[in-house]
């Protein structure tokens, strides 16, 4: 890696349309798995000016009341009123879900390996719910103990950030749609400097740029996010670079479910997989898969093999063992690194079944998830991001 280099990551706050529609299909999914943890949902939603659509496959044994989630995440997002552009309260709501499809279904129930090699293992039973490839990143960037990479971390930082001020009513005149671009100097894998900011927010028609906006954000919104080893006075803070963002949310831009993986993931400095994670039930290893990629990557580093780990798994649909597992440690690693896929392989079980069990994901947790992404957050509800094994790993690190 070049000595100097910037990276680039993004974030948007919760009221974007495209994670308006991450949202508002985890909602659905949370209620569902609160009174049916085994429901299958695979759930899309759609929002533009004045109504939502939600599609997908569903198959559960409970009832859900679909159009009143739609309504309640809308509007507790903070589109409450005719004049933010999109009305949680009188916006139209289409429902368009079906049974999850019978093929799926038999080969998630019941397993290849179930099927051909008759194992009598419980955990061999569940098959994946598709075939693709999911990625886990981590990184010791010495800046935050999250072991995430410093741009993303920061910008969802910021976009948080963002949104609590709205909420709190200290800047009364932000509206709920935004995003923020946080650009880092790095020295090697090390990050030197903040080199620029950029924060496009919704605001209301009479708001002053000059002597309100920009000051607020730098002060309210930026500083207090940015550690002070990373600021300086040569920062480049762009706000609004257009000059307004008065239309905004679903009026705006439509959104959709999924458009924002890279946000949801590790903001470009890692690998995408093939599927996004909202609205997704935990057998489906979009989902899944990516976050016990998640969970590994981060015991590597935190066990001090590498400072740097990309864990690379791919599912086949209906079979229950990942039919590949990569190990990246892009030249940071402390052991030989032909050794750490065989040692995760052994260590950590990749099959959706165990997944599921060892991180506790059949509970309505996933809403949550759909703002700020997905990854290297604190709440105790991303069972993904502990390291409850890392001492066990640590010492199965020190015997290679």
């Amino acid at each position: 890696m070049a000595h100097d280099w910037l990276f680039t990551s993004e974030s948007v706050t919760e009221g974007h349309p495209d994670k308006l529609a991450d949202q508002i299909s985890d909602a659905i999914l949370d209620d569902i798995l609160r009174n049916d943890p085994f429901g299958r949902v695979a759930c899309e939603t759609l929002v533009t000016t004045g109504f939502a659509i939600v599609a997908g496959e569903i198959s559960t044994s409970t009832y859900v009341d679909i159009p009143k989630i739609v309504r309640q995440t809308i509007v507790d997002v903070g589109y409450d009123r005719a004049k933010y552009g999109f009305d949680g309260h009188t916006c139209g709501v289409t429902v368009a879900v079906q049974e999850q499809s019978g093929d799926i279904a038999m080969g998630v129930d019941e397993s290849l390996e179930a099927r051909t090699l008759k194992k009598d293992d419980e955990l061999d039973l569940l098959g994946a719910g598709d075939q693709g490839m999911m990625f886990g990143f981590a990184c010791d960037e010495g800046v935050q103990t999250e072991l995430m990479p410093t741009p993303i971390w920061l910008a969802h930082r910021m976009a948080q950030r963002l949104a609590g001020v709205r909420k709190a009513g200290l800047l009364p005149y932000l509206r709920p749609d935004g995003k923020t671009q946080v650009t880092i100097e790095y020295d090697g894998w090390t990050p030197k400097r903040l080199h620029t900011v950029l924060i496009s927010t919704q605001h209301a028609a009479d708001t002053d740029f000059d002597s309100v906006l920009r000051p607020d954000l730098v002060e309210h919104v930026i500083k207090p996010i940015v550690p002070g080893e990373l600021w300086n006075d040569d920062v480049r803070v762009l706000v609004n670079p257009t000059g307004r963002f008065v239309i905004g949310g679903p009026q705006g831009d439509t959104g959709l479910t999924g458009r924002k993986i890279v946000v949801d993931t590790y903001g470009g400095m890692g690998r995408v997989g093939g599927g996004c994670f909202s609205g997704k039930d935990p057998t489906k290893v979009d989902r899944t898969g990516a976050y016990a990629a998640r969970y590994v990557a981060k015991h590597l580093v935190a066990a001090g093999a590498a400072s740097r780990c990309e864990i690379g798994l791919a599912y086949a649909i209906g079979t229950a063992h990942p039919i590949s597992i990569m190990v990246d440690t892009f030249g940071t690693e402390q052991v030989d690194p032909a050794k750490l896929p065989k040692l995760v392989e052994d260590f950590f079980d990749l099959r959706p079944a165990a997944i599921i069990r060892d991180l506790d994901l059949r509970r309505p947790i996933y809403r949550e998830t759909a703002s700020y992404g997905h990854f290297g957050r604190t709440e105790k509800t991303f069972t993904w991001e502990s390291l409850q094994r890392v001492e066990e790993f640590k010492a199965g690190v020190e015997s290679l």
